[in-house]
């Protein structure tokens, strides 16, 4: 049995009945995002795009762990799968406390070689994804008055990186979306956060 991470405060259920969609949860950085979550207490979606079974393994981790969760597929790059996704999660849970925008794909080649449809693909997913993500949720958490949204960046995102044009513009695109939003809903009890790791 998988045990799962917890934020080292006292109390592990830091986050008891909070609800949170984890996007691209079923490995890397959202499966432990996932996992650190219900750790501390919340009720987690494990949202994924295609790899069902992964997901399947981080929703078991969870419940054998005493926690709840429940897995939704959905390619956050298109608003109507965004829509079922946050339906799912109200018909499962009744609300929506935590939104971590994480997933993300690469694409990367050289800018003279990279082709069209994968710049469009990184920022269809990478960047529109996170957008989609924040709106469907945000009219939820401002009637609550209170929500947080966590968004996975990059450090390629401040400092650029070669043979990630794609990649890169995207996550700037994050950042800078971050905190445009972060200024829209400082007032209505929402705050909007961006993490921008380096290479995991």
């Amino acid at each position: 049995m998988e045990t799962l991470q917890t934020s080292g405060q006292p109390s592990s259920q830091q986050l008891s009945d909070r609800i949170a969609i984890v996007t691209g949860a079923s490995r890397g950085i959202g499966r432990a995002v996932a996992l650190a979550l219900a750790g501390s207490g919340a009720k987690v979606v494990v949202n994924y795009a295609s790899s069902s079974n992964a997901a399947d393994q981080v929703v078991g981790a969870i419940i054998d762990a005493g926690g709840e969760a429940l897995a939704l597929q959905a390619d956050v790059s298109q608003a109507e799968q965004v829509d079922a996704l946050v339906k799912g999660t109200l018909e499962k849970f009744g609300r929506i406390d935590v939104l971590v925008n994480n997933a993300g794909i690469t694409r990367d080649n050289l800018l003279l070689r990279m082709k069209p449809s994968d710049w469009q693909a990184v920022i269809d997913l990478n960047l529109t994804g996170v957008f989609l993500c924040i709106k469907a949720v945000s009219k939820l958490m401002l009637k609550q008055k209170s929500g947080r949204i966590i968004n996975i960046a990059s450090v390629s995102g401040q400092m650029g990186n070669s043979g990630q044009a794609n990649y890169s513009a995207a996550k700037a695109g994050v950042i800078a979306l971050t905190k445009t939003v972060a200024k829209e809903f400082a007032s209505r009890g929402i705050t909007v956060n961006a993490v921008a790791p380096g290479f995991i």
